[in-house]
């Protein structure tokens, strides 16, 4: 009987290979799939992880690591997206399979550039603390031999003999405790950091690291090979560009949003123009105030803002009519005469509500948009102040919005981890006087809506993470991807199989 290669590879599935091609649940993911998979599977696969490193960017910064609630909040996530999640099951091979492939097509699309790789990186560091740390003891034997770390256990007459330095070099170990737990033989090489914070006795170049450490030298080796290979995978990148299945999709996943697109106007026309100011200062992310507010006062906007603050403001319910009074009125109390303004601004309005050209509905910008493209120069006020803006002017703008100075530092922080979406977060429960909104902020419209149910009492408050929903797939002028090649990979070519992804991974 012969098989198709997809055939083929289910037969071997069945045949019981499963337990050798994922022996664990956790992994260093050092060699790349090597099967084909549909392209519907590759986004769907690349989608749900993106999903999940967000919800464990946004519980790193709300939750101490090591908490109940942290470990809760993240194993809910993980069963939701059916991602591995305890190491105990042994029947859990799809969810192994969608885990390996998953990490290394987001590793394709976060290579791109340093900001991507270290936030990548960082994500999925937290993924794998929380995995390794909720292993048994024997399990976490097994994994250390099974990617080759496995550290001679010092005998337990070196162990006695040894034991006054160990209780005393070893903060937390008393003489009772250390007899209790096993101590590792570690190069110093592999203990640097644990030496560094004096966590560990030292001995003739080797450190002296207990059971309980051993965490601190596995996230390290596993920081340096996927730190590796992420730069390996960017010198690859002109072979993924060439690819017209890949090339789209990928751009796609690195500047992509998880939630509603904000293109279906549910309040279209129940906003009145008057309300904007009042509405600028309440219930506007900081992006959009500043826009708002350089539009009151230069009365004019360069492209890059107009097309972010125009797109927001359909996005709130401006209507075309509404959107051509407001930015007319303003543009012409500045230098702009009202038949220049038809001319040659009038046009790109309509344009962007699906009046002109191609009528393409246009959505309004998502916080991945507009933090990761068109960055502002010299005279703009686009983009993401929290990630564009210079810390000690963003303080002073924070200040004139009387924003607490113990308020402010906790914004500044977030900005110098590079969460620029959480500071935005911050943000919103400072100018709200709240201390959990509840939700991970990925969106100016999404602010702009819970903001408004906020301070109508139409929303309680809850601590719920990241509602499900789609990629944003609308074409627009600004994007730097083709969304209809997305479109059409995921439709038309829902049977086309990817193969060979590990060329993708290894040097030329």
């Amino acid at each position: 009987m012969e098989f198709s290669s997809r055939a083929r590879q289910k037969h071997a599935r069945l045949a019981g290979d499963r337990r050798e091609q994922y022996p664990h649940s956790l992994q260093f993911y050092l060699e790349p799939p090597t099967e084909s998979i549909s392209l519907v599977e590759f986004e769907s696969f690349a989608v749900d992880r993106l999903k999940l490193l967000k919800v464990i960017e946004n519980l790193g910064v709300s939750y101490v690591r090591s908490s109940d609630i942290y470990k809760a909040k993240l194993e809910a996530e993980l069963r939701k997206l059916k991602f591995p999640y305890r190491a105990l099951a042994e029947d859990d091979y799809e969810a192994r399979r969608k885990d390996h492939i998953s990490h290394f097509i987001l590793r394709l699309a976060y290579c791109q550039s340093e900001d991507l790789r270290r936030w990548f990186l960082q994500q999925e560091m937290d993924l794998f603390r929380y995995r390794f740390n909720e292993l048994t003891d024997s399990l976490m034997q097994k994994f250390l031999q099974h990617v080759n770390l496995s550290f001679e256990a010092i005998g337990e007459d070196l162990k006695n003999e040894l034991a006054n330095e160990l209780s005393t070099s070893t903060p937390g170990f008393t003489l009772p405790k250390v007899k209790e737990q096993m101590f590792y033989k570690v190069g110093l090489a592999d203990a640097v950091d644990l030496f560094r914070a004096r966590r560990v006795f030292i001995k003739d170049g080797f450190a002296y690291v207990p059971f309980k450490e051993i965490d601190v030298i596995v996230l390290n080796n596993y920081r340096t090979k996927l730190s590796k290979a992420l730069a390996l995978t960017a010198r690859s990148l002109p072979s993924i560009q060439s690819d017209e299945r890949l090339q789209p999709l990928l751009n796609h996943l690195s500047h992509s949003y998880v939630g509603p697109d904000y293109s279906v106007q549910k309040n279209a026309g129940k906003i009145s123009l008057e309300q904007i100011d009042a509405l600028s200062v309440k219930s506007f992310p900081l992006c959009m105030r500043q826009l708002h507010r350089a539009l009151r006062e230069s009365h004019h906007l360069r492209h890059g803002g107009r097309m972010q603050y125009g797109l927001f403001l359909k996005g709130i319910g401006l209507t075309l009519e509404q959107a051509l009074e407001f930015w007319k009125k303003e543009f012409i109390r500045g230098k702009v005469d009202a038949d220049k303004f038809d001319k040659g601004y009038a046009y790109s309005i309509r344009h962007n509500y699906g009046k002109e050209g191609k009528r393409t509905d246009y959505t309004p910008y998502s916080c991945m948009k507009i933090i990761m493209s068109n960055p502002p120069s010299q005279g703009d006020y686009h983009g993401c102040p929290f990630r564009h803006s210079d810390p000690e002017l963003l303080k002073q703008k924070l200040q004139s919005y009387k924003i607490p100075p113990s308020g402010i530092t906790q914004v500044l922080e977030l900005v110098k981890g590079m969460h620029y979406q959480l500071a935005c977060q911050k943000y919103f429960e400072l100018t709200h006087d709240v201390d959990d909104i509840g939700f991970s902020l990925n969106h100016p419209n999404q602010y702009f809506t819970e903001s408004q149910k906020l301070l109508s009492g139409g929303r309680e408050l809850k601590k719920e993470f990241n509602s499900s929903g789609n990629v944003q797939q609308k074409n627009n002028s600004q994007e730097s991807i083709n969304s209809s090649s997305t479109s059409t990979s995921s439709n038309a070519k829902a049977d086309t199989e990817l193969e060979g992804l590990e060329a993708y991974f290894t040097e030329d």
